[in-house]
């Protein structure tokens, strides 16, 4: 199992001590945590795109191309992409560009959004949403297929025998398609044959398995090999030496975060209690002591056979040093664990066929 972290590189104010950090700060320390990451031996470390004043990165490929000169081995992802409001030709150059700086380690991991601010803001139509994330991805697919490339569109531009340079230093780039809940997602996913990965970031995580089950279930029939299939599950993750101090440091920012988001969704504010809850083993974050934190992947992978694992530790106005603490706490102690696990178990599943 591939085992890395994903941020939005969040900006604000911590609820109890006040600090505050400035763009640029917050960019460095960003560098910092992907350069970091990369040293520890993490696989993969992903950025999100947003359009909002409380998150850093509108370009998550302006922001994986520095990070390209600064690390060695890492995978570099979106987390996501908003493919519904960009240009896919676009989109490909610029990941293509990324490859080429990282020798071969670009990756997309597309997705329609969970915010709309990017919507108006690049004239787009609200009405289009899932029209036209399934345009675009088509049209990035195809494109991603070959070097020359011809395209009618209805929501993107028409395009005869050209080429779309450059080309990536892999032959194709890896794209991944990243689903919050939504079953034609999935199906979507699972009908080209693309990697998955499903956001869990609240309820019982066993709730989800409908959706790994859907879309193991239409890979297979899409004639696509089960052995290449790959599945991501992507979660809000906090860990300490102490799993009391795990819950005491991230709980302040984490329900700034959601309380703040709930009141523009009009969801009710939630509390310490139901924050407790989702940390038990059952429940949705990773926030606790190492062992704690490899015992709720180990039960979640087999709840879903994922092969991979993204941390959301950055939430809200988390401090930089109890993030880095956090980042190698999950590649020291968390990681060679869970991947210990997960090689015995593909093994023995091997032997029981």
């Amino acid at each position: 199992m591939e085992i890395g972290v994903y941020t939005f590189a969040d900006l604000g104010i911590h609820p109890i001590t006040k600090a505050t950090i400035t763009p640029r700060q917050r960019m460095l320390n960003l560098m910092e945590e992907i350069e970091v990451a990369d040293q520890l031996g993490l696989d993969v470390f992903a950025v999100g795109e947003h359009h909002r004043s409380d998150y850093l990165i509108s370009s998550p490929t302006v922001v994986l191309g520095a990070a390209a000169m600064k690390t060695k081995k890492i995978k570099l992802s979106s987390a996501v992409t908003v493919l519904s409001s960009d240009d896919p030709v676009r989109v490909f150059q610029q990941f293509a560009e990324v490859d080429l700086l990282s020798g071969g380690r670009a990756e997309i991991m597309a997705g329609r959004g969970s915010f709309i601010e990017s919507f108006p803001l690049f004239g787009y139509n609200l009405q289009d949403y899932d029209e036209l994330f399934s345009e675009k991805l088509e049209m990035l697919l195809q494109l991603n297929n070959a070097e020359i490339f011809s395209w009618k569109g209805k929501h993107t531009q028409t395009i005869t025998a050209r080429g779309v340079y450059p080309r990536p230093h892999q032959k194709k780039l890896p794209i991944w398609i990243g689903v919050g809940g939504t079953p034609e997602s999935v199906i979507r996913a699972a009908e080209h044959g693309l990697p998955m990965a499903l956001a869990i970031i609240g309820g019982l995580p066993a709730r989800f398995t409908p959706y790994a089950q859907l879309y193991q279930n239409v890979y297979a029939k899409s004639g696509h090999a089960p052995g290449e299939m790959q599945l991501g599950i992507n979660s809000h993750t906090y860990i300490a030496d102490e799993s009391q101090n795990a819950r005491d440091e991230f709980y302040p920012p984490y329900s700034d975060v959601m309380n703040r988001i709930g009141m523009e969704r009009g969801w009710p504010p939630g509390t310490r209690e139901q924050f407790e809850a989702s940390t038990e083993l059952q429940g949705a974050l990773l926030v606790g002591s190492p062992q704690e934190v490899i015992d709720k992947i180990l039960y979640q992978h087999d709840l879903f056979g994922h092969t991979r694992f993204l941390a959301q530790m950055s939430l809200g106005a988390m401090p930089h040093n109890k993030i880095l603490h956090s980042m190698e706490l999950l590649a020291t102690k968390v990681a060679p664990a869970v991947k210990k696990y997960a090689t015995q178990k593909i093994e023995t599943d091997k032997v029981g066929k």
